[in-house]
């Protein structure tokens, strides 16, 4: 899938994310928001000027954050984003209004409703995690930035094709075909076996 897919999928299948902040000491604090929409490069999401949330997304104007979908462990998806924010204002309250009617409950007059303000994620990197799918799916993507960097488990030049790597992979992601052995990241847990177990030193962790 492109970015904007796994974006959509955030607003429309997730909805409610449980965003990691820092505040002014450094310590890290959790908050639950509702991701109201979504374009090919960003998410928008809404906050209450008078609440901590909005003092700590000035300050520092990044977040990190992690939704899940799923009835158990065997059947979930988990959707983690990292990025920077940066406050829009009033001017699409209304339109987010629209697309999220339920929000007309939590604040019902236009009066009320003067105290949110919104913040897009407009720049920023997510892993897409799929417990569902024999093998796992896993996949990185990147919005409103270029980046070709790949992460996790890589096997290099110095593979002898011991096989040893193989025996451990509780994925059997690691394809055999040639020397050095491909690790197959998009169904790899990032357990770290293979690193522990090659004797040759033939596994790089990115």
């Amino acid at each position: 899938m492109e970015a904007k897919n796994y974006l959509k999928y955030i607003v429309d299948e997730i909805h409610t994310v449980i965003v990691a902040t820092v505040d002014s000491e450094g310590l890290p604090v959790t908050a639950a928001i509702d991701m109201m929409d979504a374009d090919d490069s960003s998410l928008y999401f809404l906050t209450a000027k008078g609440k901590n949330l909005y003092d700590r997304l000035s300050d520092r104007r990044f977040l990190a954050f992690t939704a899940m979908k799923g009835e158990d462990t065997m059947s979930r998806v988990a959707v983690s984003v990292r990025g920077k924010v940066r406050e829009l204002g009033y001017e699409k309250i209304p339109e987010l209004f629209e697309k999220n009617q339920y929000m007309y409950q939590i604040y019902p007059t236009a009066e009320s409703r003067k105290a949110l303000t919104v913040f897009q994620i407009y720049e920023g990197t997510g892993e897409w995690f799929d417990l569902s799918k024999k093998p796992i799916e896993r996949a990185n993507f990147s919005f409103g930035i270029k980046t070709d960097e790949m992460k996790g488990y890589f096997i290099t030049d110095d593979c002898i094709g011991c096989g040893r790597c193989v025996e451990v992979c509780p994925q059997d992601c690691i394809n055999q075909e040639n020397i050095p052995y491909v690790i197959e990241n998009k169904h790899c847990l990032h357990c770290g076996n293979c690193l522990t177990v090659c004797s040759v030193g033939a596994v790089d962790r990115v």
